[in-house]
């Protein structure tokens, strides 16, 4: 959100390149406006993504017709196959099931990133309209409730500082290893909690410039997190390495 045009297109490709059609690509895109979201959308399909992540558009709380409007009109204008990513705690409104429902007849929207907080609504999804969208948790700490209620994945914060481990957890799920999975969730579960000890995406930063990986930087309004917060971060994951060995 705080990327401009050039560094929006400067990613999505870094990222393309680096996949090298191992694993799809799916960039976000969305924004408060429906032609500014559609103009980042071409940006990215023309950089080579191969999906787009559309969050409700935030601030302006459109209502659920407008939603249903601005969902439409992006997947016409650019109809990647597109996940709607519903995270009403940041956007201040709800994508409603009812609207959700409305939108299955869109062919380019084939899932959603369900970050409400309520494995419920990931389970009435599931339950109301089956296959028809793929629903991916979008709170590391509720991966293993929402695989359990019919869901397909994680869209992760930790699987930035812990691509494998975050993963595994789906891979143990989908091979029927419910006890495997468990156990692994569960351990992560402090690493997950500290990585929103302050607003994402400070904390996982500073533990991936812990590793050397990147410089400490954050954009405004964002700063870096706090001694304290860090402390916090760099002790789950000690505990979780420790737990590991």
């Amino acid at each position: 959100m705080t990327l401009s045009e050039e560094e929006h297109a400067l990613v999505v490709r870094t990222v393309v390149e680096q996949a090298k059609k191992r694993v799809p690509v799916v960039a976000g895109a969305g924004t408060v406006s429906t032609s500014h979201t559609i103009h980042l959308a071409e940006i990215s399909r023309d950089a080579g993504a191969d999906g787009l992540l559309l969050v409700c558009p935030y601030y302006n709380r459109p209502t659920q017709a407008g939603l249903e409007a601005h969902f439409r009109a992006v997947a016409k204008a650019v109809p990647l196959p597109t996940l709607l990513y519903n995270i009403p705690v940041r956007t201040g409104v709800d994508l409603a099931l009812e609207t959700l429902e409305k939108l299955a007849d869109v062919k380019a929207i084939v899932g959603i990133k369900e970050a409400t907080g309520n494995v419920l609504r990931s389970q009435q999804i599931v339950a109301r309209m089956g296959d028809r969208f793929d629903v991916l948790s979008g709170d590391d700490a509720l991966t293993l409730p929402v695989l359990s209620v019919g869901g397909k994945g994680v869209i992760s914060v930790t699987a930035n500082l812990l691509p494998k481990e975050t993963s595994d957890v789906v891979r143990l799920w989908n091979a029927g290893d419910v006890a495997g999975a468990r156990a692994l969730h569960l351990r992560l579960s402090a690493v997950h909690e500290a990585m929103f000890v302050e607003a994402n995406p400070g904390p996982v930063k500073a533990a991936i410039a812990d590793a050397g990986h990147i410089a400490k930087e954050m954009r405004l309004p964002l700063v870096w997190p706090a001694e304290p917060s860090v402390d916090k971060v760099r002790a789950a994951l000690r505990d979780f390495r420790g737990a590991r060995a």
